[in-house]
């Protein structure tokens, strides 16, 4: 494997091919064999294999799916052969679904150099890129892209948002050797820019003067105090006042109650605190801006994108509810190649989940309202039954009643015969 591995680079360069450092699509059992579950802890999440409840196609859109709630995953894969991206462009895409409508988890990659200890991976593990969406949330929903320089993790100084929803999405991370990057999100740019300016990779390249101050003279107030401003003779009044309309109570007892004083009211004469009016300040020497100076611990550096020795890939999440699937890996050195291989795959899945997933939507709706329609109908057959029961009784009840005026009416036509005879 390792000289098929050199020949291909060899043949790359020489043509101008693209080089596909790693790809995988899961497309059958071996994964189980690649992928490697650490042991540091023997409560990780289990993954499978799989292509979820809804897909394009039954084999090709498996992947690794996370199958266990409140759990954190820890798995890799190494590469065939590590290798540099000292002077080439690196590409790390891949896709990930979150059908069960991710509520709190990690759905990132992190690369990792081919010196990870794979059996013992955990969290604190040395990486060099993590990359992907993080969710947890209303509040967390945003694209990580890290980068570990000189043993410190860099975060981006940027909020790029995720995808959210329950489809497959195709991440996609471009670093490039002039040490500018760009992110995608479904083949599409969302993000670009600088290494040096969106991470604090380096010191600032200025700083403030140490030895500068502002000049004790220095008057940078714009405006001031109209010297020549009096206050008014009748400005000054109080803010609340006695209610001169308030009447002490016929029933109040000064012995009892105290003495009586009349309720406070806002004062329709009070003006508030006066203040003398603003002109412009005849000695304003403007904003006073700290000089700055070259910083004298900054030091460029034309290899901010480089690693030398990638050599690994793999999944370091924590999820509350499971069910993401991971697909289609894929580290390269050419961009082109990558949006190429994105429009094979993943807008092929894409187009065929969706039209899938709204046919299965379909299908429950209609299971939906035919259970609606079967409850309602089993309602109105118990509630005709209970009128006939009703019907019923009162039917009885006239009955009866007829029969009890028949009767009395016989009692009494006899008790009259009683009395003529």
């Amino acid at each position: 494997m390792r000289s098929f591995f050199v020949f291909a680079v060899l043949i790359a360069v020489v043509f101008g091919e693209p080089t596909v450092y790693f790809k995988d699509e899961f497309l059958d059992d071996s994964w189980s064999e690649n992928w490697v579950q650490s042991s540091h802890k023997d409560d990780y999440g289990k993954l499978v294999l799989s292509a979820g409840k809804f897909y394009g196609d039954a084999e090709k859109d498996k992947g690794l799916q996370t199958s266990q709630d409140a759990k954190f995953y820890m798995s890799s894969r190494k590469f065939d052969e590590s290798f540099s991206n000292e002077g080439k462009t690196l590409v790390i895409q891949f896709q990930v679904k979150h059908e069960q409508k991710i509520d709190c988890g990690g759905g990132y990659v992190k690369v990792y150099p081919d010196t990870v200890n794979q059996k013992d991976l955990h969290g604190d593990a040395p990486y060099h890129i993590m990359f992907g969406p993080d969710i947890c949330g209303p509040g967390t929903k945003k694209v990580h892209v890290i980068f570990n320089y000189k043993d410190n993790n860099l975060l981006i100084n940027k909020d790029i948002r995720c995808k959210d929803d329950e489809f497959t999405h195709l991440y996609t991370l471009i670093v490039k050797p002039d040490n500018t990057y760009v992110v995608k999100i479904d083949n599409e740019k969302v993000e670009s820019g600088e290494l040096e300016k969106d991470w604090s990779f380096l010191p600032a390249k200025k700083i403030k003067d140490p030895d500068a101050k502002k000049p004790e003279d220095w008057d940078d107030r714009e405006k001031m105090d109209d010297p020549d401003d009096t206050m008014p003779e009748d400005w000054e009044q109080p803010e609340h006042i006695a209610d001169p309309d308030a009447e002490k109570p016929e029933d109040w007892d000064d012995e009892m109650d105290g003495e009586w004083e009349a309720p406070m009211i806002d004062n329709p004469d009070y003006k508030g605190e006066w203040k003398p009016k603003q002109i412009d300040n005849p000695n304003y020497s403007g904003k006073w801006t700290h000089p700055e100076i070259d910083n004298p611990d900054y030091e460029e550096d034309s290899n901010l994108y480089k690693y030398t020795n990638i050599g690994a890939i793999g999944l370091d999440l924590w999820q509350v509810k499971s069910g993401s699937i991971f697909d289609n890996f894929l580290v390269t050195d050419d961009e082109e190649f990558a949006s190429k291989y994105a429009k094979e795959t993943f807008e092929a899945t894409k187009k065929a989940e969706k039209k899938v997933k709204d046919a299965q939507d379909e299908e429950e709706r209609k299971k939906r309202e035919e259970e609606e329609a079967r409850r309602k109908d089993e309602e109105g057959d118990e509630d005709e039954d209970e009128d006939d029961e009703e019907q019923d009784e009162d039917e009885i009840e006239k009955d009866e009643e007829e029969e009890e005026e028949e009767d009395d009416e016989d009692e009494e036509k006899h008790t009259h015969e009683h009395d003529e005879f």
